[in-house]
Formats: C-alpha cells, sequence, structure tokens
C-alpha cells in the first residue's frame, strides 16, 4: 500500500479504498450490510461502498456522518452528549446540512494532521461504531 496520504494533507485514494475494504469485512463477518463513505480533510467523497443488502437511505447517513467527523475533528457519537443538556445548541446543531450527531463517523488523524473522515450506517449506530473502528484498526488509524 502507498502513503496514507498524499503531500495535500489529505487522505490517500489507496488508503481510502483500504478503509472501505476492512469496515465492508467487519460488518460482513457480522452479518451486517453497510453503506461505508470515506471523505478527505474538506469532505470532498474519497471511496464509497453500498454493500448488498445495506438500505438505500444509509448511503445519505454514510456520507453526512463522515463530512461531519472531517468538519469538525470529532467522532459523531460525542455531540449528542455534549448538546443534549444545552436548548439552542440542541435546537441548532442537528438543524445543520449534513451534520450529524449519532454514532458511526470518525475523523482520519495521521501524525497529529485531520486527513479525512470515515462514516459507516446500515445498522445501529452501535453496530456502526463498531464497524468503523474495526476497519480503522486494521488498515492503522486510532478511533477518537
Amino acid at each position: 500500500m502507498t502513503a496514507k496520504s498524499y503531500p495535500g494533507g489529505t487522505v490517500s485514494a489507496d488508503t481510502a479504498h483500504a478503509l472501505v475494504a476492512a469496515i465492508a469485512a467487519h460488518a460482513a463477518e457480522n452479518g451486517r450490510a453497510a453503506a461505508i463513505s470515506v471523505c478527505d480533510a474538506g469532505g470532498v467523497l474519497k471511496a464509497f461502498l453500498r454493500m448488498d443488502g445495506a438500505p438505500l437511505l444509509a448511503i445519505k447517513w454514510a456520507h453526512d456522518k463522515a463530512y461531519t467527523a472531517a468538519g469538525f475533528g470529532l467522532a459523531t457519537d460525542v455531540w449528542y452528549p455534549m448538546i443534549k443538556d444545552n436548548g439552542p445548541l440542541m435546537t441548532g446543531i442537528p438543524q445543520g446540512e449534513r451534520v450529524v450527531v449519532f454514532g458511526g463517523g470518525f475523523p482520519l488523524v495521521i501524525d497529529g494532521v485531520l486527513v479525512g473522515g470515515v462514516g459507516v450506517s446500515g445498522g445501529m449506530p452501535d453496530q456502526d461504531i463498531e464497524s468503523a473502528q474495526a476497519g480503522m484498526a486494521k488498515v492503522g488509524f486510532a478511533a477518537t
């Protein structure tokens, strides 16, 4: 495999595809079908797979989870606990276009630099988180 990122400071296409494959393998091993999206640091799609049997609407959620994670540099599952007791934030943030506040999206970081995001959708949030983390670990990313 080539370098995980290229000099532009974003996840490489080879790494994005390897990540999608690793996540899909974990989901399949656990009897699940998912949509898996990897975007660069600017939120632009780098790699995508909708596994056979994954819900059609999972496509949007996978893209948006990756976009949210890359855009904020935070896992999507940290948002709800942070905003749930703050009325204005709870009203505003989830209404933002493409913002997801439940699990399945993670930032991709190499040597302390945000290089992209990954989003997994198709199961319950804990299942999406598990598949994302397993695939990330296999490719050498820490799930933060």
